[in-house]
């Protein structure tokens, strides 16, 4: 049972939000939807008390509403964030896995908005980077550094080429190197749940995007050779 009566929302108040619970429960009401979401989710970065302790109540509504499912979403994605509590996403486990099943049957229908379903399940596993990383594969683009030499490499991942880089502000990319796609049979952990949901759902451009994003490239300053999604990784998984 949420004990309203300590659980502030964004504006520091603690009775308007569970009012507004009540209002999109019993009607769909937009201008209730709209407060509610920033009420719990400012700026789409960080989230506040209130957001957690709603998020079970939005699970149950995410069935049959698509606003839920999105503002649920929102707040899983922002579980990482400074929201000075650590245990508040823990202490809603439980909602988090049923939103991970819903979103995953979401995707099974390849809706029009899969790629934020998507990062949503990304999310609810808890890869809050990637969830917040991840794109299309149209035209994405990743900062890493060599873990050999320190300099700064760019990975490109698009329908201009996939590639890595030194990259000059005047001349643009240069000094290209082709990624090395990983096989599909060695991808491992993340990468490997991303892509054969990719690949269940027929998304290929996706799936393909993946295994560039989890392979290998080269910097193009000393020519060692890394794996992308490592060195990403390390330099933007929030220290939860």
């Amino acid at each position: 049972m949420v004990n309203w009566a300590q659980t502030q929302d964004c504006y520091g108040d603690v009775d308007r939000v569970p009012e507004l619970l009540t209002r999109v429960e019993l009607d769909d009401d937009p201008k209730a939807w709209r407060e509610l979401g920033y009420r719990l989710v400012l700026e789409c970065d960080l989230v506040f008390p209130a957001g957690f302790a709603a998020l079970p109540r939005l699970v149950r509504l995410a069935s049959r509403s698509a606003r839920a499912r999105e503002l649920a979403g929102a707040i899983v994605r922002c579980a990482a964030g400074d929201h000075g509590r650590d245990d508040l996403p823990e202490g809603c486990s439980g909602a988090i896995s049923e939103l991970r099943e819903l979103l995953d049957r979401h995707l099974r229908s390849r809706p029009d908005d899969y790629l934020a379903a998507f990062r949503d399940v990304i999310a609810t596993e808890g890869h809050y980077h990637w969830s917040v990383a991840m794109g299309d594969f149209s035209d994405d683009f990743y900062e890493v550094a060599c873990p050999h030499c320190a300099v700064e490499v760019t990975i490109a991942i698009g329908d201009h080429g996939r590639y890595s880089a030194i990259r000059d502000w005047d001349l643009g990319d240069v000094e290209r190197r082709s990624l090395r796609p990983a096989s599909p049979e060695g991808l491992r952990g993340a990468g490997r749940r991303m892509y054969e949901t990719a690949v269940r759902d027929g998304e290929t451009v996706l799936a393909d995007g993946i295994t560039h994003l989890f392979g290998r490239a080269e910097c193009p300053r000393c020519a060692a050779v890394f794996t992308t999604a490592d060195e990403y990784a390390a330099s933007h998984r929030p220290p939860l």
